[in-house]
């Protein structure tokens, strides 16, 4: 099936094998451009197994990859969230959730040079919404502060400034364990304040 798009502009649902084969592009493209911004969508193509048409079917352009690894990436992070307070107590699930958006940050590292020439590019596309994890951070703030875990009127946007260390980080060598105090001293000052457990 070519275009997924219907008539009133919404997609329609993938084939099982078609989603399998974006799946695997937006994978490789992700390995790939956190290595180098300039890797030849062939050698992606390659990584993921597909053939060029198929490829190009998905991501007619350079851009248009790039963009949707970022935003795939994203909801990725986003869906994590409600996946964790199903499976782990409010504060655990937050802390998790605060890894999983730490292995995101790394990977939107490598991937900067890639947007910056995609939204730079003709066409001026824009940057994907980052609303779906902005959601997902309220989700988590609330199931927390409702389980008395962590002080009340925590804020999206506080949390978002609070952990914005992360993005200062950088590759280095000891990038994990920075980021793992760095989150660790952002939950002791969730926690201040917090109802009694």
């Amino acid at each position: 099936m070519g275009n997924p798009d219907d008539r009133d502009g919404k997609c329609a649902p993938l084939r099982s094998d078609a989603q399998r084969n974006r799946e695997r592009i937006l994978e490789a493209a992700l390995e790939e451009f956190t290595r180098s911004a300039d890797v030849p969508l062939s050698a992606i193509a390659k990584k993921a197994g597909v053939g060029q048409g198929t490829f190009y079917r998905n991501f007619p352009s350079r851009g248009a990859l790039v963009l949707e690894v970022y935003r795939h990436e994203m909801q990725q992070v986003a869906d994590a969230a409600p996946r964790l307070l199903a499976a782990l107590p409010p504060e655990r699930a937050l802390r998790a959730w605060m890894d999983r958006l730490a292995r995101f940050a790394l990977a939107k590292a490598g991937l900067a040079e890639a947007m910056s020439q995609a939204l730079g590019g003709a066409g001026g596309a824009a940057k994907p919404d980052p609303g779906p994890v902005n959601e997902a951070v309220a989700l988590l703030l609330r199931a927390n502060e409702e389980a008395g875990t962590i002080r009340s009127g925590v804020t999206p946007e506080d949390f978002m400034i609070a952990i914005s260390g992360l993005w200062l980080v950088g590759a280095r060598q000891d990038r994990a364990e920075r980021v793992g105090r760095l989150f660790d001293l952002v939950m002791d000052g969730l926690r201040a304040g917090a109802a009694e457990r």
